[in-house]
């Protein structure tokens, strides 16, 4: 399995989870799409500024047969996936969890009442 493969299949799954904890959360405030996007863009500047100084230190280093060559900085391609993944799936998950305790705490209101 090369790097890209297996970073496809994380951002698919991310993805999919982000869909599905979407649907679940009832009234789910809407994802505000400008500050995930921010935040993407933040994430992929960091990590091309950290992998190269990572990789320039020699604290890892790529199989270069199971990458596609692409490079930003010294970080190959696939390494922004994980970034990426973690602005779709976070957001979605702290709604989600945020709607649940909602939830709860109002089922103790009423409960109290």
């Amino acid at each position: 399995m090369t790097y890209l493969q297996l970073a496809a299949w994380f951002l698919g799954a991310s993805v999919v989870a982000a869909v599905v904890l979407t649907m679940l959360t009832p009234r789910a405030r809407r994802l505000h799409v400008l500050a995930a996007a921010t935040a993407a863009v933040a994430l992929i500047v960091l990590t091309a500024v950290f992998d190269t100084v990572m990789i320039a230190s020699g604290l890892f280093h790529y199989s270069p047969d199971h990458l596609v060559g692409v490079r930003i900085g010294l970080a190959p391609l696939e390494d922004f996936a994980y970034p990426i993944a973690g602005a779709i799936l976070l957001p979605a998950l702290w709604s989600c969890l945020r709607a649940r305790r909602a939830a709860r705490d109002a089922r103790a209101e009423r409960a109290e009442a």
